[in-house]
């Protein structure tokens, strides 16, 4: 007897083959069968009337290892159909852990941490329970912590030296790669040649690299072009995360550019792909404004700098500068979350407003809000347009990650709807309505390809002896409702997810399942 068989459905297989009518049958969490079956050889049938079943959504960027073990239900993940996601994105994973440093981690990852390296945060994570399959990479920016702090300088060749064992330790343990964060600290304060030397340790272990790259505006092809570097000089394939445009003057005219040099890349023979979120705004830390010096030494000392009238000069100067030069305007930035419950009557709105509401500059509310909360202030700006967004999206190379993570429904913060609705407004924006692409290239961005591109053998397709992380919807309906205003809703459209063979959610509500399993890279 199989344990569930879906009769009627339109398989959209995840391969980019075109979808046909078939039963599916599962067992024991696998996929058993495909084909004609008869309702008497499973124990519980649910009839699909026609509707999609592709595998469950592969969210190739997230940023849930900050959270996912607070939010084990893991909603805003499962409720638009992911059933995996790879973590440890833009050089801050939860490993590895010098306890030397570990007060310096607490403000990035905000968890509870009780571990030193990644086979104790999986465990942790195991003990725990989880809805989604989580996987991870290493963080450059972690590693570097670990190593030597958020100081602005080189590496010793000691330091080197462990920061290179800790990137094996990690890759050892099943993480799948590294990843960068070169906007942020203290991967800001590293040169390109430091991220060689880490990737090529990764090599042997046949990982990947991703990078947030160090521009995503004016500068953004140089950027490719080192992200690409790296790829060639450790002899690994690479991928350009959240691929974007930033700023107006470069909006329509660089992402032809940066899309061309990745395609003579991938002629010339190197793995080079793209991942990329369905929205003009982006979301980061509100400290990621401040001029890279001031950020030296983590928060703490960011926070200092800001309380000295002169520094505080200094710093609003080169902001102000900045902005004027990239025709940058407050009232695109809003503040999605923060700490303290004084300062909660900010979120959702914009700086600009805040700054009308207290009778201060802009620069000034913005400066004042981080002493205020001690750094720790994340915000939402909108810098993109839709022309390159369609561009980059359209791409064969191009697969789709939310930049989100593990979040309630019931929350109090206003975060970027990619963390409910990515995936969906993919298949309905982008699919149906606009007509991009076809329903079985959407699909392949989402499953099949982010799946080859980590390196999960056993799902991402529909296929007899692969996982049965299977997601059912109605093509007519699958829609983003979550919105800026209003981002902790469910999607539209979905029927059911299904991790590993168990009944995860259901029309929009989710069955408190916890079927998720770690995955360790070689295991």
């Amino acid at each position: 007897m199989f344990d569930l068989l879906f009769k009627n459905a339109k398989v959209v297989d995840g391969t980019n083959a075109p979808w046909y009518i078939a039963d599916v049958a599962v067992k024991d969490g696998k996929i058993a069968k495909i084909g004609k079956i008869c309702e008497s050889e499973a124990a519980k049938t649910v009839d699909a009337k026609g509707n999609v079943l592709s595998p469950g959504f592969i969210d190739i960027h997230s940023h849930s290892d900050r959270s996912i073990l607070s939010c084990k239900l893991n909603e805003s993940r499962i409720l638009q159909g992911i059933t995996t996601e790879l973590a440890g994105d833009c050089g801050n994973s939860p490993m590895p852990v010098n306890p030397e440093r570990l007060h310096l981690l607490r403000n990035n990852l905000g968890a509870d941490i009780t571990w030193t390296d990644a086979k104790g945060f999986f465990d942790v994570l195991e003990k725990n329970g989880t809805s989604v399959n989580f996987a991870t990479m290493v963080g450059h920016g972690t590693i570097r912590v670990a190593a030597m702090g958020y100081d602005d300088r080189d590496p010793t060749p000691e330091e080197l030296q462990k920061m290179r064992e800790y990137t094996a330790e990690s890759m050892e343990q099943g993480c799948y790669g590294l990843t960068t964060g070169l906007i942020y600290t203290p991967g800001c304060f590293a040169k390109n040649e430091e991220v060689i030397e880490l990737a090529k340790v990764i090599a042997p272990y046949g990982g990947f690299y991703k990078s947030h790259m160090r521009n995503e505006g004016d500068d953004v092809l140089k950027s490719v072009e080192d992200t690409v570097q790296v790829g060639i000089e450790a002899g690994i394939p690479v991928q350009v995360v959240h691929h974007k445009i930033t700023g107006r003057k470069n909006w329509q005219y660089k992402g032809y550019a940066t899309l061309a040099y990745i395609e003579r890349a991938r002629e010339q023979g190197l793995d080079v792909t793209v991942d990329q979120y369905p929205y003009c705004a982006s979301a980061t830390t509100l400290a990621s404004v401040m001029p890279k010096w001031a950020l030296e030494g983590g928060y703490t000392k960011l926070v200092e700098r800001l309380k000295d009238s002169e520094t505080r000069k200094k710093i609003t100067d080169e902001i102000k500068d900045r902005f004027e030069k990239n025709l940058r305007v407050w009232t695109d930035v809003y503040v999605t979350s923060l700490n303290s419950e004084a300062n909660a009557w900010a979120k959702g709105k914009n700086i600009q407003e805040i700054a009308d509401k207290l009778g201060k500059d802009p620069f000034d509310a913005t400066i004042d809000l981080l002493i205020e909360e001690n750094g720790n202030v994340r915000q939402l700006t909108f810098g993109m347009c839709e022309e390159d967004i369609e561009m980059i999206m359209k791409k064969p190379f191009t697969m789709i990650g939310s930049d989100g993570s593990a979040m309630p429904l019931d929350t109090t913060d206003v975060p970027h709807p990619r963390n409910h609705g990515t995936f969906p407004r993919v298949l309905g924006e982008y699919c149906r309505e606009r007509k991009l692409f076809s329903l079985e290239t959407a699909i392949n961005k989402m499953t099949g390809m982010p799946a080859a591109r980590i390196g999960l053998g056993d799902r991402g397709v529909i296929k007899a002896g692969m996982w049965a992380d299977l997601v059912l919807f109605d093509p007519d309906k699958i829609k983003d409702t979550p919105t800026y205003a209003k981002p902790n809703v469910a999607c539209e459209g979905i029927l059911q997810v299904y991790v590993n063979g168990t009944l995860t959610a259901e029309n929009g509500l989710h069955t408190g399942a916890l079927a998720g399993k770690v995955l360790r890279r070689g295991q």
